[in-house]
């Protein structure tokens, strides 16, 4: 394989710049993920336990972070383009529970919300009568 035909796992920004083996600290020069991290090898796969397919690894629990793994090996295919069904369907859910200030990115309107909500916990603990 070739660092040529590698890619960022997060943001899939070319990594030919990079030289192998990666070394554990380098990172996407684009994103700045991590790169010796599970996410960017060959044996990461989700179906199985510990989603690692070499059985005698240990267990990694942060998935996207840098590593000590012996037998991390970069594999081309890390990234995958984000599923725009999914997309779709988060924004019919904020639609349908009322979450659509929060998907149009109106920072205004949380702030609104998170104003109402620290006055009515303030409310709730002032002693009556003062």
């Amino acid at each position: 394989m070739a660092v040529e035909e590698l890619v960022c796992w997060k943001c899939g920004a070319s990594l030919a710049a990079l030289t192998l083996p990666l070394r554990r600290l380098d990172v996407c020069r684009t994103c700045n993920a991590e790169l010796h991290c599970c996410r960017l090898c060959e044996f990461h796969d989700t179906t199985v336990a510990k989603q690692c397919r070499e059985p005698i690894a240990e267990e990694v629990k942060d998935k996207t972070r840098a590593n000590f793994c012996d037998y991390f090996r970069p594999r081309p295919g890390a990234w995958t383009a984000p599923d725009p069904a999914a997309k779709s369907a988060h924004a019919a859910l904020d639609a349908l529970f009322g979450g659509t200030a929060a998907a149009s990115g109106a920072p205004a309107a949380a702030d609104d919300a998170a104003s109402h909500a620290r006055s009515a916990l303030d409310d709730l603990f002032t002693p009556r009568g003062r």
